[in-house]
Formats: structure tokens, sequence, C-alpha cells
């Protein structure tokens, strides 16, 4: 059961940090690319579908490495997926101090009624969203080396 366990929360958290790496390295740059008003809808638009899905991906990633170093300490690896619950618990932080405001705003703007800095604030989330992607990169990373 133990080995289900690590098999399923490791894909889990690696779909995460797949999704997460492509929004930071892939979407943001296409919707960036977009003529006129296109990327700032494409933006908001991503933003209340992932914002919607994101904190039960983040909770429950966290909540699944916590029951594996429980039931897996005394194993060898133990270690490492504590560090990895400890690095998700860090990104849940920082989504919740850094992220989570800008993208609760960025989620209700049109070409209407954004604010004049409403790049400025794209720029910040873009900054804090790809340290949170080496954070859970580096969980994924101990994860997958504790699995094995």
């Amino acid at each position: 059961m133990l080995n289900a366990l690590e098999v399923f929360t490791t894909v889990i958290v690696g779909l995460m940090v797949g999704v997460e790496f492509s929004v930071a390295f892939v979407m943001n740059r296409i919707f960036n690319a977009l003529p006129e008003d296109s990327g700032q809808l494409a933006r908001a638009h991503g933003g209340r579908m992932l914002g919607a899905l994101m904190p039960f991906w983040y909770i429950g990633s966290l909540v699944l490495s916590a029951v594996w170093a429980v039931a897996g300490w005394d194993r060898s690896g133990a270690g490492l997926v504590v560090i990895a619950a400890a690095l998700l618990i860090v990104s849940v932080i920082m989504s919740l101090l850094l992220l989570v405001p800008i993208n609760d705003r960025g989620k209700t703007w049109t070409p209407e009624n954004r604010p004049a800095d409403w790049k400025e604030q794209m720029n910040r989330w873009d900054r804090y969203h790809y340290v949170r992607v080496a954070v859970i990169v580096a969980a994924f990373a101990c994860l997958v080396t504790a699995l094995v």
C-alpha cells in the first residue's frame, strides 16, 4: 500500500510541476505575444480556471507527501520526503501571500476595467511564479529521489 502511495504522490506532484512549468515558460509567453487585449483576457481566463483548481492540487500534494512521510518514516528516503513536504509548504505560503492576491485582482480584469499598472502586476506575478516553480521542482526531485 505504501508503494502505491509513493507512486501516486510522485505522479500528482509531477503533474502539478508540469502544469506550473508550462504556465511559466509556455502559456504566458504565448499570451504575451497575442495581439491587442487578447493576452490580458487569456491571463484573466487562465487565472479563473487554474485559480479554482490549483489550491486543491497544492494542498492535496502537501497532504499526500505528509502521509507518505509519516507512513514511510522507517524507510530510506523519509528525510527527502520531509524536505519535499517542507518545500510544498513554502510553495503554499508563497501562493497565499504573493501570487493569489495578484491573481484575484487579475482574473477580474477586462480591457475596460484593468488598472494602468496591470502589466507591471502581471510581471510581478510571473517573477514570483518562477520562484514557486523552482520550489516545487525541488520538491518533486526530492520525491523522485526518495522513490528510487
